[in-house]
């Protein structure tokens, strides 16, 4: 069940044959900084990063090991899949013995032979990767469709029936071979690309393609225009054949709407090889788009000349609000009743914008625009239906809820914008939603379809309490899990056993349509179900079958002995003033502090604040949803409604063992509570430390005086009012807008707040630029619960009593410990020069059974909340 909007962009710039800059630094064994090329690659869209270190002057293996343990070590980076490439297999391996996760290698092929192909494919199954799988054979490398087409369904044979392979896990790369080159046997190689794709996805059931897309523009290299083009176009047809991935530079692709029609025309003639003088016709043209963008069409009001269902089609793709209560007006005059409108044109309108976002030509704000379009068209009509007004029969019901115990909705409201575009009537039930509620909506609705949201990882048991209660009571809705935590395999193991209906994993916004309408059509209904009860399965046979995680860990008291120690010549900064502080600060005085890049990530805009301004694909929108932004943060400012609180606290501390002990100011003897760690049990390369949060703060043996300090900031819960206040005016794009901008607040509160506790608290002298604090080249961390360092959610409850919190600045815990209102964010403050970010990782039960006395609970209710980090 694929689409095309389904695309996966692998990042190729850790490349050391394809990025002189990764290679200089490795070959220098400037690691860290190559960290920061693997960092801008994930920021800036990939989804999956291409590590290769093949390189005469570079020691593969040792290159591949410790950089990848570095990697492992940063959660920013380790949030996606690594793709271990390498020409030498013995470099393969070991990037698979020091990767986390699931990776994905690149590549082999039949070019040595079966026997040799076999060996390596079962070395890859052992450690659970999938594999690219080069169209290559004895005879060399496929050129042709039916070379392409014969030699990956000969290795896809073998893989599947020899070896065992997943056929999920195999990803065909029929070679993108270079179009336009004057010779006339290469002219249909981009085609034959194309079609190899569409037949290899008709035969080799479950397995991907892909594909070094920069390649088949190679002829044209100088001019960006044309190969920006040629990328667009070509992924434009090989998409909508399957293509599932590629190695694909987003920067040399433009907005395939945006091409100029003459040389739109002429790359598709290249492309599709549809005319035999195309490359002559093409070169020519080329050099008219040397060096230029082409030219934006000056916007006019010439559509206003049209017929009211033109103009409502109009109103509706481009997200005008300014004449839809007249034209509506005019429809209903000559339709009659509201539901011949809505139904008619209103819905004709929404099904474009709905065609044109699956397409990849509408982003996110554009389509959330639309609906509010549609939102104020209805309610115009509101008023003229009758008392005993029905929806239409064929219309699909959606019920979507945020998980008991979670406060965040942001992803959910997109979802829910997404899916009334294409014509769903959405039942969303909000945040903090008991199963009761939520199953007594789907039964009063007769809902079609049932989604569980969710942001932190105590939903996740939340949704599996849900689906327990729905298998008891008998539902059969069809159920979608969609989150921040959420993932496919958590579903597959967790929930799904739980609920013998069809239950989906939704990893994006953008694909919950395609999802939807493939569980509720007749015709694909049955196909849909097994695909996921099959997939499924086997995704939750392969982990069951792993050999226990615990294996690959050092044991409790080993880890405890080979802790970080603290190195004299850098001691901590004592606070020069202790005890618990209270700051307010304006919202104008935040803006400086806000980092970009996450807002428009919210709005599933791949990319890195100011460059995405510019970008080729995202940057027009991403400059007028900036704008909008400027303006409300203006509303924010001149309404003065918004009034972020902070509050933070600095106390003399030790430490014991794993634990922080936090004494009183005054007397700096009595303990007034104790932060309790995880301590790492991963298995280390000679000299790293198994690290612990405690090891940044000094012991009480020491001789040495320390500290610690925690703090929380919230933006206030006017951002949910306003957004309510949105909504009421139907305008979901102001609300989801007022709640992005609430996070960027508060995360921005968090940053001047601890600039002003490292300056005014400690004493530091630093000069950082407000880019240099978003970029953390300050001294300290500021770790939070729940998150890889320190992933229990429950130690919140320690800082909440310490700081009085929500006495002081109103922010309260849910019982599963999330922050409300939303727009919160709270953490520790460690202030040694040398403290770290890190990852727990998986933990023993001997770790679990000594944190759970520490804590005063049971292991069992510890086992609840540590269930990601449980190696048993």
């Amino acid at each position: 069940i694929e689409n095309s909007q389904n695309f996966i962009m692998v990042g190729e710039r850790t490349n050391v044959t394809g990025s002189p800059k990764f290679r200089k630094l490795i070959t220098e064994k400037k690691y860290e900084q190559a960290l920061d090329i693997a960092r801008q690659q994930v920021e800036n869209g990939a989804n999956i990063i291409d590590i290769n270190f093949d390189e005469g002057m570079i020691d593969g293996e040792d290159a591949m090991e410790h950089f990848l343990r570095l990697v492992a070590s940063e959660p920013d980076i380790a949030r996606v899949p690594i793709m271990i490439d390498s020409s030498k297999f013995s470099v393969i391996e070991q990037g698979l013995k020091n990767c986390q996760g699931k990776s994905v290698v690149n590549s082999i092929s039949l070019k040595e032979g079966e026997e040799i192909f076999k060996q390596q494919a079962k070395t890859i199954l052992s450690y659970g990767a999938a594999v690219v799988v080069m169209a290559f054979d004895e005879k060399g490398q496929a050129a042709t469709k039916d070379d392409k087409v014969r030699i990956c369904q000969r290795a896809y044979k073998i893989l599947t029936e020899d070896v065992g392979f997943p056929p999920e896990d195999i990803i065909f790369d029929p070679n993108v071979l270079t179009v336009a080159t004057g010779i006339e046997e290469h002219n249909s190689y981009a085609l034959d690309f194309i079609e190899a794709v569409r037949e290899i996805k008709a035969t080799c059931p479950l397995a991907k393609t892909s594909g070094g897309i920069s390649n088949v523009s190679f002829s044209f290299r100088g001019n960006n225009v044309v190969r920006e083009a040629m990328h667009s176009v070509f992924l434009y047809h090989a998409t909508r054949a399957g293509l599932d991935m590629g190695i694909v530079n987003a920067g040399m692709l433009t907005v395939y709407e945006d091409i100029p029609p003459e040389l739109l025309a002429s790359v598709e003639d290249v492309i599709l090889n549809r005319s035999e003088d195309a490359t002559e016709k093409l070169t020519e043209l080329a050099s008219q788009f040397k060096g230029e963008k082409g030219a934006t069409q000056k916007q006019d009001l010439k559509w206003r000349k049209a017929d009211y269902e033109d103009r409502l089609r109009h109103s509706l793709v481009h997200g005008i609000t300014e004449f839809v209560d007249t034209d509506t007006a005019e429809a209903l005059k000559d339709l009659k009743t509201p539901l011949k409108v809505i139904e008619g044109p209103l819905m004709n309108g929404m099904k474009e914008v709905g065609d044109l976002f699956g397409a990849g030509k509408m982003f996110l704000p554009q389509v959330v625009k639309s609906a509010r379009v549609m939102k104020k068209a209805v309610a115009y009509l509101e008023p003229f239906m009758e008392k005993d007004k029905k929806s239409s029969a064929n219309q699909r019901v959606f019920v979507i809820a945020t998980v008991k115990g979670d406060v965040h909705d942001i992803g959910k409201n997109i979802v829910g914008v997404v899916l009334a575009c294409n014509g769903y009537k959405v039942v969303d039930l909000g945040v903090m939603v008991p199963y009761d509620q939520i199953l007594e909506a789907v039964k009063e609705h007769d809902a079609d379809i049932l989604g569980f949201s969710g942001l932190i990882t105590p939903s996740l048991d939340e949704m599996i309490t849900n689906a327990k209660e729905m298998q008891k009571q008998g539902l059969e809705v069809p159920l979608l899990i969609g989150g921040a935590t959420t993932s496919r395999i958590h579903t597959a193991v967790k929930i799904a056993p739980e609920y013998k209906g069809l239950v989906a994993h939704v990893s994006d916004a953008s694909l919950v349509v395609d999802v939807c309408n493939q569980i509720l059509s007749p015709e694909t209904y049955e196909k849909t179900l097994i695909h996921y009860k099959e997939s499924y399965t086997k995704l939750r046979d392969n982990y069951l079958s792993k050999k226990e995680q615990a294996d690959s860990l050092v044991p409790y008291d080993y880890a405890n002995t080979n802790n970080w120690i603290r190195k004299n010549p850098n001691p901590t900064p004592f606070p020069k003033q202790l005890g618990v502080f209270v700051k307010e600060m304006k919202v104008e005085d935040l803006i400086p502090y806000i980092d970009w890049s996450p807002f428009f990530w919210a709005w599933q805009m791949k990319g890195k604040y100011p460059e995405i301004l510019q970008d080729a694909k995202y940057g027009e929108q991403a400059t007028k949803l900036f704008s909008d932004a400027q303006d409300m943060l203006k509303v924010f400012v001149e309404s003065n409604r918004i009034h972020p609180k902070g509050v933070y606290g600095l106390w003399p501390a030790y430490r014991d063992t794993n634990d922080v002990v936090v004494l009183d100011s005054k007397t700096r003897k009595k303990e007034l509570g104790r932060f309790n760690f995880l301590r790492q049990q991963s298995k280390k390369k000679d000299g790293i430390p198994n690290y612990c949060l405690a090891d940044f703060v000094a012991g009480n043996s020491s001789g040495v005086e320390d500290s610690i300090g925690a703090f929380a900031v919230t933006a206030g819960d006017e951002i949910e009012k306003m957004a309510k206040e949105y909504e009421q005016q139907h305008d979901d794009y102001s609300s989801i807008l007022a709640k992005a901008l609430g996070d960027r607040i508060a995360e921005a509160f968090a940053e001047a707040l601890h600039q002003h506790v490292r300056v005014d608290g400690y004493g530091i002298k630093e000069t950082w630029s407000k880019q240099d604090l978003i970029d953390e080249k300050y001294q300290g961390i500021r770790p939070a619960c729940g998150y890889p360092s320190c992933p229990d959610h429950t130690e919140k409850q320690i800082l909440w009593d310490l700081m009085d919190v929500e006495n002081k600045i109103g922010i309260s815990l849910t019982e599963t410990f999330a922050m409300n209102p939303g727009s919160s964010v709270s953490g520790y403050y460690f202030l040694h020069p040398e403290a770290r970010y890190f990852h727990v990782g998986k933990v023993d039960k001997a770790q679990v059974e000594d944190y759970a006395e520490r804590k005063g609970m049971t292991a069992e209710h510890i086992e609840k909340w540590l269930a990601h980090n449980l190696a048993y």
